[in-house]
């Protein structure tokens, strides 16, 4: 199993069961959460790459692969993702190396995901 779909399976089952207790305060804050990054004044690409570089400089490994999941549906490209991810360098300082490396393995396996799962060209079948 990929690290991607490992992530997004824990997630989805982790917070079904979340939602599942049915906690008012809980579901404000998830639908808060939800409202924020929807496109406003900001569009969703920016909102996502804040988002992406906040998590960064807050160590939050599984906010990183989020926030870079949503990148990576947004369109950013490796130029882009590299610029958030120096941002949050310099505002993080060295102790965020670590979660740079992290962050720079699922990006390359989102991409990856994205080629073995993309249909063939016509003219290769």
């Amino acid at each position: 199993m990929s690290i991607v779909t490992e992530f997004n399976d824990y997630r989805a089952r982790m917070n079904e069961k979340i939602m599942a207790a049915d906690n008012k305060v809980i579901k404000r804050f998830f639908n808060l959460d939800t409202n924020t990054y929807q496109a406003g004044a900001i569009d969703v690409k920016t909102k996502e790459m804040l988002g992406l570089a906040c998590s960064m400089v807050l160590r939050c490994d599984d906010c990183i692969k989020y926030h870079l999941g949503k990148c990576h549906e947004e369109g950013i490209n490796d130029e882009e993702i590299y610029e958030v991810f120096a941002i949050a360098n310099l505002i993080g300082g060295s102790i965020v190396i670590p979660h740079f490396r992290r962050a720079v393995e699922y990006w390359e396996a989102l991409k990856e995901e994205a080629v073995t799962a993309a249909p063939p060209h016509a003219h290769d079948a």
